[in-house]
């Protein structure tokens, strides 16, 4: 009789701690972990931790890729730590392109609000490939950890934000992955099927080595 007592009293404990803590505002002083940043202090807490203003302003995208992300993730908005939610904002310029890259932590849902986007994610188990014209107002889901990429293919720019499931996540660009770092050039052909020329020549391109 009492031991399903103390059980119920147990989970409304768990429950009510939990609540009593409403947000873990990310304190940047501190270094950044698995589990995310330290709680900042509650009586540090301004409502400007949970305002942010970096998305209102065009990235640039005078670069190889034509193209800028900007991100809104528990570094740059301290308010989403802890909450499994961010965004950024995406600037394609004529011809600009995401190059095909995973967020290691979480999903991503696109909307686009000017413009046209051409985007798409690859299958892990059998390698389908899913494709999409997208204009304005349209959206698209991204699964974690899913290879995926966005390209501008219109006459004017694209701006595009996505949101994600975790205030944090992740991000490897596979031609960066490849081609800027000092993996040996004939280890990189042996494992890759490219041709050495081929890879010294993106080496030279995205400043790898080796």
């Amino acid at each position: 009789m009492y031991l399903p007592l103390l059980f119920i009293f147990s989970l409304f404990f768990i429950s009510s701690q939990g609540a009593v803590q409403d947000f873990c505002v990310a304190d940047l002083s501190l270094p950044n972990g698995p589990a995310g940043y330290s709680c900042k202090k509650s009586a540090k807490v301004t409502e400007n931790d949970f305002v942010y203003h970096g998305l209102s302003i065009a990235g640039n995208t005078t670069n190889i890729i034509k193209a800028a992300v900007t991100p809104g993730f528990d570094a740059q908005f301290p308010g989403v730590n802890g909450l499994g939610i961010s965004i950024a904002r995406l600037d394609l310029a004529v011809g600009g392109v995401i190059p095909f890259h995973t967020h290691p932590g979480a999903s991503e849902i696109l909307v686009v609000i000017q413009g046209t986007i051409y985007a798409g994610f690859i299958s892990s188990f059998d390698n389908v490939v899913y494709l999409k014209t997208l204009n304005k107002g349209d959206v698209m889901v991204f699964p974690q950890g899913l290879l995926h990429f966005q390209v501008n293919p219109s006459k004017i720019p694209a701006i595009a934000f996505a949101s994600f499931s975790s205030a944090n996540p992740g991000l490897q660009i596979t031609d960066f992955a490849f081609f800027k770092n000092d993996l040996p050039t004939e280890l990189l052909a042996e494992t890759s099927f490219l041709d050495v020329a081929q890879i010294k020549k993106l080496k030279g391109v995205l400043g790898g080595t080796n």
